[in-house]
């Protein structure tokens, strides 16, 4: 019996449909299943945790929003929030600057040795988070470190760089921008580079200054790779664990202790692991709104 002309076609669609729907789907299953494996499942875990008092070793106990109301009435956890956001604002804007000041002068037609320029600036980044912080530990250590050997010799005083918290933090933010500076760079360096030449041309032609150029041509091109470096570096610093460590283990004492620190020493240290996951859960909850907000605003600039 022959096959009707319309019902070999909606074969042929099909067919071609499943073969250009299975293929994407084979292709990201490994990472599917990695995702499901070691975010999904563990978030979930941890999210569970969070509701009660499981210490690692006994069976859990369900407390409802207890680990929640202890949080809210924890000296030591709002210290470490407020410190983590004063962190990351010191971060982010430093980061920017200087990630788009290189790539700035990397593109530029006057620049020489730019191949020699972008190794050595994209030497940070290949760089471990421990090493980052015990290279920086070493150059501001009060006794032994590289900056008050310099001061001594100037004939200056020399500075408690890791015992007084605002200096020390102030070392952190140096280092966490000075590490993350390389990966932004090279994505500033793409973006500046896919801006139209003749828009600058035309502003040439009409006399515009270079900080005009800047403005209005060079912000508003790049305006994407800015939300995507701002969004990462937030995020990114906001997680910050391994340079803090290094550096000074969150000191003096527990001034400098971030969110992820006291994730650490109260989920594992102290073996609180359903209080400590009640305190992911709000930096995930953070994280998730910093994000958010920047895609709002941003959609907004768009619009207008």
């Amino acid at each position: 019996m022959a096959v009707p002309a319309a019902a070999l076609t909606v074969r042929r669609r099909r067919r071609r449909y499943g073969r250009y729907v299975r293929a994407p789907l084979t292709l990201i299953a490994p990472n599917l299943v990695l995702f499901a494996l070691f975010f999904a499942w563990p978030a979930a875990i941890g999210i569970a945790y969070s509701f009660t008092n499981y210490n690692g070793f006994s069976a859990a106990s369900f407390v409802g929003l207890s680990n929640y109301t202890q949080l809210l009435g924890d000296p030591l956890f709002h210290s470490a929030l407020v410190r983590t956001l004063l962190f990351t604002g010191m971060v982010v804007p430093l980061a920017y600057v200087l990630s788009l000041t290189i790539a700035m002068l990397l593109v530029s037609r006057y620049a020489k040795g730019k191949l020699v320029a972008r190794v050595f600036f994209f030497i940070p980044w290949l760089i471990s988070p421990i090493v980052n912080g015990l290279i920086w530990r070493w150059m501001f250590g009060e006794n032994f470190g590289l900056v008050n050997f310099a001061l001594q010799r100037l004939g200056l005083p020399t500075l408690a760089w890791q015992s007084n918290g605002t200096l020390s933090l102030i070392v952190m933010v140096m280092a966490e921008a000075w590490a993350g500076t390389a990966f932004s760079m090279l994505l500033f360096v793409a973006a500046l580079k896919n801006v139209p030449q003749v828009y600058y041309e035309a502003a040439a032609i009409d006399g515009a200054p270079g900080w005009r150029r800047f403005w209005h041509i060079t912000l508003p091109g790049i305006r994407w790779t800015s939300f995507i470096v701002v969004l990462l570096t937030t995020i990114g610093t906001m997680k910050e664990y391994a340079l803090i460590i290094a550096f000074g283990n969150g000191g003096p004492g527990t001034e400098n202790n971030l969110m992820v620190q006291y994730i650490y020493q109260t989920g594992f240290q102290e073996t609180r692991i359903g209080y400590g996951s009640a305190a992911s859960l709000v930096l995930m909850l953070l994280l998730m709104a910093v994000a958010m907000l920047q895609i709002l605003v941003n959609r907004r600039r768009e619009k207008a």
